[in-house]
């Protein structure tokens, strides 16, 4: 409900785009974003900037082309997302903000029920993969019925 206090907290006017995450986003993400590792060149770029391109990205739907120059540069944060993508690093941070979603809820971390709908029961009952992708495939013409066939 739109209340004061909620129109106050989702107000996002004084970040630079809708999709920067706030400081108490960033409490949130950035502790589990994993450390530079040891060794080598120190990290040069801003994590919290590489977030907030990737969210940028994904609300916009935009090219990674046309990432906003005050941004840090596309490969940049094209190389990271495919980093956190690969090591997990997205699945903890989905995981986490789950779970305090849940939270704020006032529901417990994991669902106690699930849904199925009629369509799952159907293609249970005729026997679950096969069926379904036998269903998707085309269907085969007759050569009885062709006049190419001789």
């Amino acid at each position: 409900m739109w209340t004061s206090k909620n129109r106050r907290r989702y107000d996002r006017s004084q970040l630079r785009y809708p999709s920067d995450l706030s400081d108490d986003e960033w409490v949130l993400v950035g502790s589990l974003i994993p450390p530079a590792k040891r060794g080598g060149n120190r990290r040069h770029v801003d994590v919290r900037e590489v977030m907030n391109g990737v969210m940028y990205v994904l609300s916009t739907g935009c090219q990674w082309r046309a990432l906003p120059k005050d941004l840090p540069p596309r490969s940049t944060v094209h190389d990271y997302l495919d980093l956190w993508s690969w090591d997990g690093t997205l699945d903890c941070i989905h995981q986490a903000l789950y779970l305090k979603c849940r939270e704020q809820g006032q529901r417990e971390a994991s669902p106690t029920a699930a849904i199925i709908d009629s369509q799952s029961v159907k293609s249970a009952e005729k026997g679950g993969p096969a069926s379904i992708r036998m269903a998707m495939m085309r269907a085969r013409k007759s050569k009885v019925r062709s006049a190419t066939f001789s």
